[in-house]
């Protein structure tokens, strides 16, 4: 039986995801991952591109290293192969840092200044775990459909499906 927490199960999660949509993608061309598709951050690349934005902010935060790289919309890794290789390093880091979450640090609070609109807030670390693993989710089932309307299936996509799940089923 899996004996993990949310956070590592959302960490293991995530990696499963990212090692399928990257593989999916590097099979595109560089033309189709960049082609503006009119989705909220254009292109394939683009949504890709701003999913590790999100996670070096929240990282960041959770380990009281702010990211300073970039700003909301701002393309952090132009070429696909470094987005891939800081993509790989980036789950094994949460994974690493999710065995060590404690239930005390889930608990705790975090302030931050939000790059969206400026204002400061405190929340618990809970709240804002479940927040930065919601919007990865979110904005790979973009790039999802946008693999859809070329053809490509990203096979099953839900959280049962987790390898170490399906260890233990």
């Amino acid at each position: 039986m899996y004996k993990g927490t949310y956070t590592l199960l959302m960490a293991q999660y995530n990696q499963w995801q990212n090692q399928n949509f990257y593989t999916l993608c590097a099979s595109l061309d560089d033309a189709e991952r960049k082609r503006d598709c009119g989705a909220f951050f254009k292109s394939i690349h683009g949504t890709l591109d701003h999913i590790m934005f999100g996670d070096k902010n929240w990282m960041g935060r959770f380990v009281n290293k702010p990211f300073t790289g970039g700003k909301l919309g701002q393309e952090l890794y132009s070429n696909f192969e470094d987005l891939r290789r800081e993509r790989e390093r980036m789950d094994t880091w949460m994974l690493e840092w999710a065995n060590g979450v404690t239930d005390a640090w889930l608990q705790s609070t975090n302030t931050f200044t939000s790059g969206i609109d400026g204002k400061t807030r405190t929340l618990p670390n809970w709240t804002l775990v479940t927040q930065m693993f919601n919007h990865q989710t979110h904005h790979r089932g973009q790039v999802s459909t946008l693999l859809k309307q070329i053809g490509i299936d990203p096979g099953p996509t839900d959280v049962p499906w987790i390898p170490e799940l399906a260890a233990t089923a």
